[in-house]
């Protein structure tokens, strides 16, 4: 295994930065703490699960980067003042927030009750706002800063995850006020919305989601996932100087998923097709594992 970041940004390029990134233990939150991370940030890691959080910045200590980890279950209001005022005290300011954390669980509408629809809206609208009002409040309005919203490939729908795409859609909405609100404050709004990533959190789907998990490539115009090391490029990209002149946009991360249409003759790109240098896969983060639906 490489032991650095293969980062297609400059070293250096966030040097002296505190960076949140909530749900940072795993999946995509693990690959981009470990990015910013080899790029010079101190990656403040927020979960609800302290372990897997100290499991992630040991990894980037490791690897010769900074990181602290807090726990927060960010759905209260309450502990989240909290944690930012933590973090402002500990780190003195906050420049970049990277707000990854999130969950879903399969189900067809007609079978999710009132509770399940809530802790979803809870975990990934609330809580997002939640915790980029805070490091608003509490840092960013003073000092300016970045904010990078994760939501998802929902356009044209979600169906099997109905109460995570209307989420995700509320998050794309509030991305676009508060980049309107904020920027008063030299602070920039964004969203990164990923498509089909092979990431960890497909390790938590039943086992009987395989099958509909490797099929689902072939539905993609590129014809294969993404991974982790390309949404966190995307993400990356928007918290850097490079886009200092962008805000309140939403940055697709799918390989064109969203552009599907009935009757299109070719669907998916043939696997030669997949190799070719402007379309094959980036392999960007060392530690990367492969999740075990496709192993």
């Amino acid at each position: 295994m490489n032991h650095r970041y293969r980062s297609a940004f400059r070293p250096g390029l966030l040097d002296g930065q505190v960076i949140v990134v909530t749900g940072g233990g795993s999946g995509i939150g693990r690959c981009t703490a470990h990015e910013l991370a080899s790029l010079g940030a101190h990656v403040v890691l927020v979960g609800r699960h302290l372990e897997r959080l100290q499991a992630t910045a040991a990894e980037i200590v490791g690897d010769g980067g900074q990181a602290s980890c807090h726990s927060c279950d960010i759905r209260h209001e309450d502990a989240v003042k909290t944690l930012v005022g933590e973090i402002v005290a500990a780190q003195g300011r906050i420049h970049s927030l990277v707000n990854n954390a999130g969950g879903q669980y399969i189900a067809a509408l007609e079978t999710i009750s009132a509770k399940g629809w809530q802790a979803v809206i809870d975990t990934n609208l609330t809580g997002g706002f939640l915790v980029a009002r805070e490091c608003y409040l509490q840092s960013m309005a003073a000092h300016g800063g970045a904010i990078v919203n994760i939501v998802a490939d929902m356009w044209g729908s979600m169906p099997g995850m109905g109460h995570s795409g209307a989420a995700r859609a509320g998050m794309v909405s509030f991305t676009e006020t508060a980049a309107l609100e904020w920027a008063r404050s030299g602070v920039r709004v964004n969203a990164v919305a990923p498509g089909y990533i092979a990431s960890s959190g497909m390790d938590h789907y039943p086992e009987e989601a395989g099958p509909m998990l490797r099929e689902m490539r072939t539905t993609v115009p590129l014809g294969r996932f993404g991974n982790e090391a390309e949404t966190s490029a995307a993400i990356t990209f928007l918290l850097s100087p490079a886009a200092s002149f962008i805000s309140g946009t939403v940055l697709r991360v799918d390989g064109a998923r969203p552009q599907v249409r009935l009757g299109w003759s070719q669907v998916a790109a043939p696997d030669e097709v997949q190799q070719r240098d402007a379309v094959k896969p980036f392999d960007g983060f060392h530690r990367y594992v492969t999740p075990k639906v496709f192993q």
